[in-house]
């Protein structure tokens, strides 16, 4: 039996997420570490040791010149190498709100039309519509048709978003046509009045059923593998029901699989179990 996926939780910098991303990967199989981005550049550390990167949320380099725009250029120019060797022996990379932010920055995500990262970028993440900070809960839905094997199984959950700039933005409509097409438009806000299954819509949804105005209702994305994946909503932030707004009312959503930890776990955690078991069975 293969041995518990290392995880490679990033952190350093303004990164205020690592401790909850690295417990998550803990709780559903993994051997996580919090290694500073640092370490990887010096090469004190190396990616090669680890299965799965997270890049986790929180406020890098305190978001000067732009959410993210720092840690990606970091990532981008001193870790180059090292990323390119990651994703091209198939490891599993998840950046989370601020990590989101990051790996679109750093080109990738969404990434180009080949498996392989070309580290150029064709979208961002910009200023909310509101115009300010947003801290609340979403509804998301999930295409069941991504090769996202991050999302595999998931349908609909209830998350919270904590960001100031988290509108998706590209180019053109034929950007997010060619996404569309290669279902990489992963997950979605959503109104929750929907019916599971049928929430998806490329018209804007008012405030604050999307909470920034975000094209296309455009909550996370996926490269082209399915491996690469970025949003924006907090699943680790939704591991364990009592959590959820509605814990108290005993209406909290559970998860919708049965390797369920047990009657108080969350939706979020099956996102993580899905990276966790992809490399068990096939790296």
């Amino acid at each position: 039996m293969m041995s518990a996926p290392k995880v490679a939780v990033l952190f350093g910098f303004g990164i205020n997420c690592d401790h909850e991303t690295a417990a998550v990967f803990n709780l559903v199989g993994g051997d996580a570490e919090r290694v500073h981005v640092n370490h990887f550049i010096s090469g004190e550390r190396s990616m090669e040791e680890f299965q799965i990167l997270a890049v986790p949320g929180g406020f890098s380099f305190g978001d000067h010149l732009g959410s993210g725009r720092l840690m990606g250029n970091r990532m981008r120019f001193a870790l180059r190498d090292q990323l390119h060797a990651f994703v091209a022996a198939g490891k599993p990379i998840i950046g989370i709100c601020n990590g989101f932010q990051v790996l679109v920055k750093t080109g990738l995500l969404p990434g180009p039309n080949a498996p392989l990262p070309d580290f150029v970028q064709r979208a961002s993440l910009t200023l909310n519509d509101s115009g300010r900070y947003e801290d609340r809960w979403v509804t998301l839905e999930f295409d069941g048709n991504s090769p996202c094997i991050w999302t595999k199984g998931m349908t609909r959950m209830d998350c919270p978003v904590r960001h100031g700039e988290g509108k998706f933005v590209m180019p053109s409509t034929t950007d997010f046509d060619a996404l569309a097409a290669g279902h990489q438009l992963t997950v979605r806000y959503v109104d929750p009045a929907t019916e599971v299954g049928s929430g998806m819509t490329d018209e804007p949804l008012p405030f604050p059923l999307s909470p920034n105005g975000s094209m296309r209702n455009i909550a996370g994305v996926c490269d082209t593998t399915g491996l690469v994946f970025g949003l924006m909503p907090h699943p680790e932030a939704v591991y364990a029901k009592w959590l959820h707004p509605d814990h108290t009312r005993n209406t909290a959503p559970g998860p919708e699989h049965s390797e369920a930890l047990g009657a108080w776990e969350g939706e979020g955690l099956q996102m993580f179990r899905n990276a966790v078991e992809y490399v068990k069975t096939n790296l």
